[in-house]
Order: structure tokens, then C-alpha cells, then sequence
């Protein structure tokens, strides 16, 4: 279940919802400009799809996860790649959008 944080951190029933699918694992899209984190889906496009909806910009979002078995966040989707924004990779090659995604998602979820 994809599930949109914005301003609270989530709660163990919200976790336990988002993880359900991966198990000990979320997939996330953050918007690293508005500080909104989606998690839960089964892919991150879904996730990018809602935040779209919910009026963000794509130029700000941004795919990754969390193992919950070690607390370790990765940079890593489909959505990321974009060569029109030098990010021609899977994941994540900007230091300062991977410093703003770990923030995002561990306030968040942590």
C-alpha cells in the first residue's frame, strides 16, 4: 500500500502497511524540493505516478529504498534515469540529491 508522508514521521501501523509487499524493504520516491516521501508500492513508478498527481514536479523526484534489516538506504530505480538531468544511471550520481533522499527517508521512516 503506497502510502504519502508529508509532515509527520510514519507510524508502525503506516510501516507495517508500506513493507507489507517487500517485506523488510520500502521502495521510495522522495520529492527532494517539497521534503513529501511516497513508500510502499510494488514499483516506483506507482509511487512517482502519485506524487505527480499530488502536484509535484518529476524534475524533483527521485527513486531508492530502505532494508529495514540494515537500516540502509540505496539510490537505486528505473525513474532515475535521466540524462537531460546528467543522471544517466539507475542510480542516484549526485552527492547533494543522495544526502537530500537519506534525510528525507529517514526522518521519515526511521
Amino acid at each position: 500500500m503506497i502510502i504519502i508522508l508529508r509532515d509527520k514521521k510514519a507510524t508502525k501501523k503506516q510501516l507495517d502497511k508500506m513493507s507489507y509487499a517487500l517485506g523488510n524493504y520500502i521502495k521510495v520516491v522522495v520529492d527532494v524540493k517539497k521534503g513529501i516521501l511516497a513508500g510502499g508500492g510494488g514499483m516506483h513508478y506507482d509511487e512517482e505516478q502519485l506524487l505527480l498527481e499530488y502536484g509535484c514536479e518529476q524534475k524533483n523526484l527521485w527513486g531508492g529504498g530502505i532494508d529495514f534489516t540494515t537500516n540502509e538506504v540505496d539510490y537505486n530505480s528505473m525513474i532515475n534515469v535521466r540524462p537531460n538531468q546528467e543522471n544517466p544511471s539507475r542510480d542516484i550520481l549526485s552527492a547533494e540529491i543522495r544526502k537530500k533522499l537519506k534525510k528525507i527517508v529517514e526522518d521519515f521512516l526511521l
